[in-house]
């Protein structure tokens, strides 16, 4: 960025503007993933939507910095790395942290630096929640723009079914709101689209109640039961009530205080779950899962808070490890598809790979596929595989144990999630929505970014 650009930008700007060389830089530039290594020109932390505005007008087509790569970082947790980039500007929405709960209309506005934990703090609260995630230090923005899979999103739906309005800036520096009142198509949009459209400055949501005691957590039986485990599984979950959401995670057992010593180390599989009705009913449902077979060597899904069981994957995903991601979505847990995953799953070699296969269906399929731009609401299951290193030792193999699963489930992969998309290229981002939806969004695109000003993320082309 050119010291008149600059200049221009600090008379407008009321945040912080950190650059190479300053103080909190090397703090500001790493994000999540430790793999992303990347230096920006300038971190423009935004207060406000003000700030948003001039950060914006400033890099965009007229503005004194056009033609510099813009990212947005809201919580940083972009799988590949898209909320930072290389010799840019970084639109940092991290100190934007306001949150207001309005218990008697049963809503709740957040601006886009608030992180799930956040959010789940105040809600809970009023024993009142948004579902969204599963990691409370995930960016709300991020994930909701993208959909947002959580242990709710069986019971209430996704997190963006929730949502009832955003204000966003687009790339001409305009602050809109988008409802299914304002501006619809926008609406429609951001509700899948990720943040093409715009830089999101605040949400509303609608609140639903949960807990504040749910009955969550994991049911661990060795490795070696995968397969039999997966099949019993599959045919179970065809009758549990929509109260309940679950995912199987296979991984090596973490040294974590809650285990026992003799499982740190040993391969397992778990399913965990989260019974958002009354636990008493939740008792009887996951009865069967308990004696299906062998004894769990595990069992943690006991009354808890549920913020408590939301940040229980926290010490499993922490920052700054080096994380690789596939994934796909499948209509069913088939034979193949189960004895697929579990042959790899016996391969994993770090101690951080941990890869869920989330449950899908309930409210997530009862609204209508057209209704939002997100895709694949028939699907049953979505992979997340991921391969985690503590740092760059052993990385590529853990990658390669990725793509290798990922590729041996070639023959049923149905769609993918945006959000658990690494830099995969166009082709994989349309497989996201499918092709209708595609030309949709590449047409609202053209509407309100034609020049791609907002490109450092799951892109979609304007239409030309």
């Amino acid at each position: 960025m050119s010291a008149t650009a600059f200049d221009e930008l600090a008379k407008a700007f009321r945040g912080p503007l950190v650059r190479p060389g300053d103080s909190g830089y090397e703090e500001g530039r790493r994000i999540w993933n430790g793999s992303i290594d990347r230096h920006p020109s300038l971190i423009a932390y935004c207060t406000g939507a003000a700030d948003v505005i001039a950060a914006v007008r400033c890099a965009g087509p007229a503005g004194p910095a056009a033609g510099l790569p813009v990212a947005v970082r809201g919580g940083g947790h972009s799988f590949p790395g898209q909320s930072v980039c290389d010799d840019g500007l970084v639109i940092d929405l991290s100190l934007m942290k306001g949150i207001r709960v309005d218990p008697a209309t049963l809503t709740v506005r957040a601006q886009a630096g608030v992180l799930l934990g956040e959010l789940d703090h105040e809600t809970q609260a009023f024993g009142l929640a948004v579902p969204a995630g599963i990691v409370t230090h995930t960016g709300l923005a991020g994930l909701t723009l993208g959909g947002g899979i959580g242990w709710l999103m069986r019971k209430y739906g996704l997190t963006i079914d929730q949502l009832l309005s955003v204000d966003l800036v687009t790339a001409d520096g305009t602050l809109l709101k988008a409802s299914e009142d304002e501006n619809p198509d926008l609406f429609w949009g951001v509700r899948g689209g990720g943040g093409n459209f715009g830089v999101v400055t605040e949400f509303e949501f609608r609140l639903n109640p949960v807990g504040p005691v749910v009955l969550a957590g994991p049911i661990v039986w060795n490795m070696a039961d995968s397969a039999r485990l997966m099949r019993f599984y599959r045919d179970w979950i065809t009758d549990v009530p929509d109260d309940l959401t679950t995912a199987v995670m296979h991984r090596k057992a973490p040294p974590l205080p809650f285990v026992p010593a003799e499982l740190h180390g040993k391969p397992v599989v778990m399913v965990v779950c989260c019974y958002a009705g009354p636990v008493e009913e939740g008792e009887e449902v996951l009865r069967a899962l308990r004696g299906w077979g062998p004894p769990p060597v595990l069992d943690l899904c006991v009354p808890k808070p549920f913020t408590e069981h939301q940040a229980m994957f926290d010490a499993s995903f922490p920052h700054g490890r080096w994380y690789y991601f596939k994934s796909c979505d499948v209509d069913r847990l088939g034979d193949e598809v189960i004895d697929t995953v579990a042959e790899h799953a016996a391969r994993i070699v770090s101690p951080f790979t941990a890869f869920p296969i989330f449950q899908l269906g309930g409210a997530i399929s009862g609204v209508g596929e057209d209704e939002t731009a997100f895709g694949g609401r028939g699907a049953g299951h979505t992979i997340n595989i991921n391969g985690t290193c503590e740092g760059p030792e052993g990385f590529e193999q853990e990658r390669e144990w990725a793509r290798g699963l990922w590729s041996a489930l070639a023959p049923h992969r149905t769609g993918v999630y945006s959000n658990f998309l690494m830099e995969e290229g166009e082709e994989r981002v349309r497989e996201a929505y499918g092709p209708e939806k595609y030309r949709r969004l590449r047409e609202l695109k053209r509407r309100y970014d034609p020049g791609n000003l907002f490109r450092l993320n799951q892109n979609i082309p304007p239409a030309a």
